[in-house]
């Protein structure tokens, strides 16, 4: 498979993420009387995953987030010299995806992106007013953990077949439990997709939101290395 359809893959599995995460937010979250709230959320980003994984899997290994390319190249799975390519189509999947959310919210009569448009944010921006620290910790911890169960589902001793699922339950977990953190990002793609039509605040916060989740990913990638065996 070529770089260039591989990148193709990752740009609408990104685009898929973002759209249907984040719009889960903000179109269905808090609807009047029937909305899904954070558990709603969570699910909808561990679907878009989930089904992802079985749709692009086959064809660039379903990525869709830079801090999972940044953690297997860490991890030795995947070549350095692609992660530039990888990681541009990720971030130009989730601007598109935010696109349509803007067109589509928009149209809406008292529409206020101010409001947030589904951005991560720490501090005054945060669902619970967590602090910088309590953010940071958060991002790295749970993108550590998500790299962790990524490497061990796809690990050719595991169960290839059953991998998706395993990786798209724990995306929803890490939304269950960060939500009121920062909104949960693990995805600077996802971040930025949305935090560019905010247009403020959450520009200002997205440095965090590409930091920790990196840095998170890389560290989670590097634990899981150190601790198969030397046959693997």
């Amino acid at each position: 498979m070529t770089l260039t359809k591989r990148c193709g893959a990752e740009f609408f599995g990104t685009f898929w993420l973002v759209f249907g995460g984040c719009g889960s937010a903000i179109f269905a979250a808090a609807y009047p009387e029937l909305g899904i709230g954070f558990a709603g959320v969570a699910l909808a980003f561990g679907l878009t995953l989930l089904t992802m994984c079985y749709a692009i899997g086959p064809i660039s290994g379903c990525h869709i987030n830079p801090a999972v390319t940044f953690g297997l190249v860490a991890g030795g799975r995947f070549p350095a010299r692609e992660l530039l390519p990888y990681v541009v189509a990720q971030v130009l999947g989730g601007l598109a995806a935010g696109a349509v959310l803007y067109l589509i919210a928009s149209g809406k009569a008292g529409f206020d992106v101010s409001a947030g448009f589904a951005s991560n944010g720490y501090g005054a921006h945060s669902p619970d007013g967590y602090p910088l620290a309590s953010a940071l910790v958060a991002e790295v911890v749970l993108t550590a953990f998500f790299l962790f169960i990524i490497m061990g589902a796809t690990h050719k001793r595991g169960h290839a077949g059953l991998a998706g699922v395993a990786i798209g339950l724990a995306l929803t977990l890490i939304h269950l439990i960060s939500i009121p953190i920062t909104n949960t990002s693990v995805n600077p793609a996802r971040s930025t997709g949305v935090a560019l039509f905010q247009g403020s605040w959450a520009i200002d916060q997205l440095w965090l939101f590409w930091l920790a989740p990196i840095v998170g990913g890389m560290l989670g990638a590097l634990v899981f290395r150190a601790l198969q065996s030397d046959e693997a």
